[in-house]
C-alpha cells in the first residue's frame, strides 16, 4: 500500500514539475511525416510557388498583296478624263495597327508604280504598333474627300483637283496619300481647319495617337521612299498629306 501511494506521488510530481508534451510522430525509422497533399507547394524561400501564366501570343506578322482593280471597285474616284487609268491602278490589301491596339486588313489603291513604296512604309509602321484608325477606299464616301476625312479615313487615289486649285491632285495620279486627317488636318495659313473634330489638332508638335509631327519616324520612312510630306509647305499646311515627289 504505502508502495503505491509512492509510484503515484512519483508521477504527479513529474507532471506538475514541467515534463514535456508528446513530439509529434515521425514516419518509419524517423524520417519525416509525410506532407499533406492539400498544402501549397513552397519555393526555397518558404512562400508558395506561383502559378505558371500561360504565354502571350505575338500578333501575326505584316502582310500585304498588290493586285489589279476593276472598274466597278471605283465606281465614284475614277471616271473618264481622268490622268490615269484605272488600269495602271493597283488594289494594296495589308494589315495596318489599329487605335484598338489590335491588327486590321485594310486597303489602299495607288497606281502600280509606287506599290513598293506604300508596302516598304505600311510595314515599317505596323513593326512599330504605329496606330491608324481605318483605311478603306474613297469609294466607301463616294469619293468625297471631306465625309472621308469627317471618319478618320486613310485614303490614297481619288480622282480630284487639288484643294483651292484648278490643277489635279497628286491623289487623281494615284501618288498620295492622307493618314488619319482627324489627327492630321489641312490647316490654313491662318490657323484654321474645315472640320471640327480636328481643331484641337491644328498645332504642332503635339503629342497624340496616330499624329504625325516634324521629323519624326513616319516622316523619314516616307522620305526614305521618295515621298514628301505636307506638313513642311509653306502658308497652308497638310500634316495628313505624303505624296510621291511633292505636290
Amino acid at each position: 500500500m504505502k508502495r503505491a501511494a509512492a509510484i503515484a506521488f512519483v508521477v504527479l510530481a513529474s507532471v506538475s514539475c514541467g515534463g514535456q508534451e508528446p513530439v509529434a510522430s515521425h514516419g518509419p525509422q524517423g524520417s519525416p511525416a509525410t506532407p499533406d497533399p492539400s498544402t501549397p507547394a513552397q519555393n526555397p524561400t518558404g512562400s508558395a510557388s506561383p502559378e505558371p501564366q500561360p504565354a502571350t501570343p505575338s500578333p501575326p506578322a505584316f502582310q500585304s498583296k498588290v493586285s489589279k482593280i476593276s472598274r466597278d471597285r471605283l465606281p465614284h474616284s475614277w471616271r473618264s478624263g481622268c490622268p490615269v487609268s484605272y488600269q495602271d491602278l493597283r488594289l494594296v490589301t495589308m494589315t495596318y495597327w489599329g487605335f484598338d491596339n489590335k491588327p486590321h486588313t485594310g486597303e489602299l489603291v495607288v497606281r502600280d508604280r509606287v506599290t513598293d513604296d506604300i508596302e516598304t512604309v505600311f510595314k515599317k509602321l505596323y513593326d512599330w504598333r504605329w496606330p491608324i484608325y481605318q483605311m478603306k477606299l474613297v469609294d466607301a464616301y463616294k469619293a468625297d474627300d471631306f465625309d472621308s476625312i469627317e471618319a478618320n479615313n486613310t485614303s490614297a487615289f481619288n480622282c480630284r483637283r487639288a484643294t483651292g486649285s484648278s490643277n489635279w491632285s497628286n491623289h487623281a495620279y494615284g501618288e498620295a496619300i492622307d493618314i488619319n486627317p482627324r489627327e492630321n488636318p489641312y490647316v490654313t495659313a491662318s490657323g484654321s481647319t474645315a472640320h471640327q473634330n480636328a481643331k484641337k489638332f491644328t498645332e504642332r508638335p503635339m503629342k497624340g495617337k496616330g499624329v504625325i509631327n516634324p521629323g519624326d519616324k513616319v516622316v523619314k520612312a516616307f522620305a526614305q521612299v521618295g515621298w514628301e510630306w505636307g506638313g513642311y509647305w509653306s502658308g497652308a499646311k497638310d500634316y495628313q498629306h505624303f505624296s510621291k515627289g511633292g505636290g
